[in-house]
């Protein structure tokens, strides 16, 4: 989509710094993180959020949700402990409408989170 902002990263129109990319999904550094690390991992393609998942999606978000292994290791937080979020809706406080996984770790995560 044109006018969707982690479609425009995923393009390349707008700088971010990437952290790991491959065929189907792309992870980046937060503009704002909420911890030392924070990074954005999305799919490739656009999907606006988990209310619009379809088993054609299921494959794609396997690959995502396995990658933020990946990145955790790759970030030194695999051993620590990071946490995984997923928003959906406004209430939930997704602020952009491309499903995304947020990446937390560094520092001990306080529980409940919200």
């Amino acid at each position: 989509m044109d006018n969707c902002l982690f479609c425009r990263i995923v393009a390349g129109t707008i700088p971010s710094t990437i952290v790991y990319r491959d065929d189907r999904v792309t992870a980046f550094q937060d503009i704002q993180p909420q911890a030392p690390v924070h990074v954005l991992v999305v799919p490739n393609v656009h999907v606006a959020s988990t209310n619009d998942l379809t088993e054609e999606h299921d494959a794609a978000m396997g690959h995502l949700m396995r990658i933020t292994q990946v990145i955790a290791r790759e970030q030194g937080i695999a051993q620590s402990g990071y946490r995984l979020v997923v928003n959906t809706g406004q209430d939930a406080q997704q602020s952009v409408a491309h499903i995304h996984i947020h990446i937390l770790g560094g520092r001990h995560l306080g529980w409940p989170p919200g």
